[in-house]
């Protein structure tokens, strides 16, 4: 499959077929005697970016405070505080102790949440690779818990394999994030309370507009027994699902998503993920309900350039 093969495919374009084509192209374009200084230019900008891209970019991330208002929001959450990470990837992260996922869980834990919502894609390809990762992400903690959505890379949806194995995978990856202290939920939701009040997080299995992503949400089954007046903090890992299933079947005031790692690549705040998403990154408002979409705090392919991880902290305030 394409992803079992995405880091190596990555490395040989970034550092040898790119710089190839820009050396042809100079050679074409430039004057004889100047363009093999232009192919060695074209040549070493293109290996310090996936360099730098790679080992500096790739292994920093930015911590981003929000407010997200509503009239629904009961007066004894105002001031809550959310404290989201998308699209960890461990696969492709060093277990070391100054390893970018220590420092990031570090942060979470220093911000002090009310509560912690990962939206999903903690894996690479395969379960395996979170057992490296147990001990680590089991220090996550916050007063009110933490809880996870499954996104489409934590299904084996890029592993060629039969059905039965597939289902096994699926267990397996649903077991260790159990394992982890996290409360995963699957089409499924939580009741927090403050005195007599209460909010409710709810948890999708992923569904994106692409049929080849797993479509196993269900925003119904999710919200079952939900009062309509209630304010619903939707997760879900692809935010295609957010106009396409959120807004016509449901009244969740806040989605909050991942997925697209905001293209892990940025110029002059264009992104190539707008290609594909209406929503990318950041915020989108239809009337008074909204959908944030974390750019993610990894990635399969170890590269991201104008775009470092990004832990979220999303301050809730009671609209007058």
């Amino acid at each position: 499959m394409i992803a079992r093969y995405a880091i190596p495919f990555f490395f040989l374009m970034g550092l040898i077929v790119v710089p190839l084509v820009l050396s042809l192209l100079c050679r074409w374009l430039m004057p004889r005697k100047h363009w093999k200084k232009g192919a060695f230019a074209c040549t070493l900008i293109i290996w310090a970016l996936v360099l730098y891209g790679h080992f500096v970019v790739f292994q920093s991330f930015e911590v981003h405070r929000y407010t997200f208002a509503s009239a629904d929001l009961p007066k004894a959450f105002d001031g809550y505080r959310i404290v989201q990470f998308s699209d960890a990837h461990v696969g492709s992260q060093s277990n070391s102790p100054e390893g970018m996922l220590q420092r990031a869980i570090d942060s979470i834990n220093a911000l002090k949440p009310d509560v912690i919502v990962f939206t999903g894609d903690l894996e690479n390809l395969h379960p395996d690779e979170l057992q490296e990762h147990t001990a680590l992400l089991k220090q996550l903690h916050a007063k009110d818990g933490v809880y996870s959505i499954m996104g489409n890379h934590d299904y084996p949806t890029y592993l060629d394999c039969d059905e039965a194995t597939k289902a096994r995978l699926v267990t397996q990856t649903e077991q260790t994030e159990r394992q982890f202290g996290w409360r995963l939920l699957l089409n499924e939701r939580t009741i927090i309370r403050r005195d007599s009040d209460s909010i409710v997080i709810a948890g999708m299995e992923n569904w994106g507009k692409v049929k080849r992503m797993p479509r196993k949400g269900d925003v119904k089954k999710t919200l079952a027994g939900i009062r309509d007046n209630a304010f619903v903090v939707m997760l879900q890992h692809d935010p295609t699902c957010w106009r396409e299933k959120i807004l016509p079947e449901c009244k969740a005031q806040l989605t909050l998503s991942g997925h697209t790692h905001g293209g892990q690549f940025e110029v002059f705040g264009w992104s190539p993920a707008a290609l594909s998403y209406d929503e990318w990154g950041g915020w989108t408002y239809e009337g008074d309900r909204g959908i944030f979409v974390s750019t993610g705090l990894g990635a399969l392919i170890p590269f991201r350039l104008g775009f470092p991880g990004e832990i979220a902290v999303i301050t809730l305030r009671s609209k007058n």
